[in-house]
């Protein structure tokens, strides 16, 4: 166990380091072992992923140079993806652009259907450091507003699909994805993605089942994203929870059946921190945001940093939880802006990453009763 917190509640289960058959995991059969946590948390929890699609075709509509934001250039793209010779699906990707020729990192944010993207401030403490800003709205491949999602976008085309809504609108970030690596401006090794609450949990969802996604940053994504389910804080979501407001259709079909049954999952959220291993991880957090379980975040980020000091990545799982509440502010945008800084552009940062939280860990902590 790491030196950041010792407590008899770790290793979590299932241990991230225990093959299905027993066996002890390696950096050698690490890859075997990121393919069994795939096949115990995707189907379930989320319905599996949607097809790829035969080809994703990108046009630009529209460049200008916003008035508002000096220096600044200004694309709308549209993306296409098709499945067959009479299906197809499209959605917009905007793009904010520093100067230059480039290639440049991007940032890439999948609520375009939430104010918190759209500020300026946002947008341009992004370019200001060298990067692409990015985003499309998840809403045009699946509408937000059950039950009315399975009359709208890529749910037209497979009515039947056991595909969740959290599935669809990570699909939606990887086609976005095939996109952006076809520009001649984007640094392909440098893409990160996005995305709060509910864009959280499918920012998380997207990097964990796609390699070229080279940093992934869920914020205040709760439970079905960077929180646990066998260990709550007070106030967390629980699956249960999730059939009051009427957002279970966010998930899978084996998922929906657990209600009450939190701790039973074969599987926990820590499977898919581990599974971003070892590219970058960075969880940002709220500390008056009870839902979304912020000491259940922190103790999946203290396990699954096993699996990235197993494959020499210590560094590369990051975290802060910061004062405040349910919101994606320009400040959790500055957090990640410098995990970029360090990591795409080779920048000095002081922050620390890995900053002990939460003392009392074991005691705020509890299984949820049936």
């Amino acid at each position: 166990m790491s030196d950041a917190v010792k407590c008899d509640i770790f290793p979590l289960k299932p241990d991230l380091l225990t093959s299905a058959n027993g066996a002890a995991v390696t950096a050698n059969n690490w890859p075997a072992r990121r393919s069994e946590l795939t096949e115990l948390i995707l189907p379930h929890q989320f319905g599996g992923l949607p097809p790829k699609g035969e080809r994703t075709e990108v046009l630009c509509r529209a460049r200008s140079m916003p008035r508002d934001m000096p220096g600044i250039r200004f694309h709308i793209y549209e993306v296409r993806v098709f499945f067959d010779a009479t299906r197809s699906l499209s959605f917009t990707l905007w793009l904010w652009l520093p100067p230059g020729e480039g290639p440049f990192p991007v940032l890439l944010d999948g609520d375009g259907c939430w104010r918190y993207f759209h500020s300026p401030r946002v947008v341009q403490q992004i370019v200001a450091r060298g990067n692409i800003a990015a985003l499309i709205d998840r809403t045009e491949v699946a509408a937000d507003n059950p039950p009315e999602h399975r009359k709208s976008g890529l749910y037209r085309f497979f009515p039947d699909a056991e595909f969740a809504q959290l599935s669809v609108w990570a699909w939606a970030m990887q086609r976005a994805v095939d996109a952006l690596l076809t520009l001649p401006q984007v640094r392909t090794d440098a893409i990160a993605v996005t995305g709060h609450s509910r864009g959280g949990k499918t920012a998380l969802l997207a990097g964990a089942t796609d390699e070229r996604i080279a940093l992934t940053n869920p914020n205040c994504s709760g439970i079905g994203g960077a929180g646990l389910h066998r260990l709550k804080g007070a106030g967390s979501e629980t699956i249960n929870s999730f059939y009051g407001s009427g957002n279970i259709v966010w998930f899978g079909e084996l998922f929906r059946k657990c209600r009450y049954r939190d701790a039973e999952l074969p599987y926990d959220n820590h499977f898919l921190h581990a599974m971003v291993a070892p590219r970058l991880l960075l969880i940002t957090d709220a500390y008056e945001d009870p839902g979304a379980n912020p000491a259940g975040t922190y103790a999946a980020c203290l396990d699954a940093r096993r699996v990235f000091e197993l494959l020499d990545a210590p560094q590369s799982i990051a975290w802060c939880i910061r004062e405040g509440g349910h919101a994606h502010l320009p400040q959790d945008y500055d957090t990640l802006l410098d995990m970029m800084d360090r990591h795409f552009h080779g920048r000095t940062v002081k922050r620390n990453f890995q900053r002990k939280l939460f003392p009392e860990l074991k005691t705020l902590l509890q299984s949820p009763k049936p």
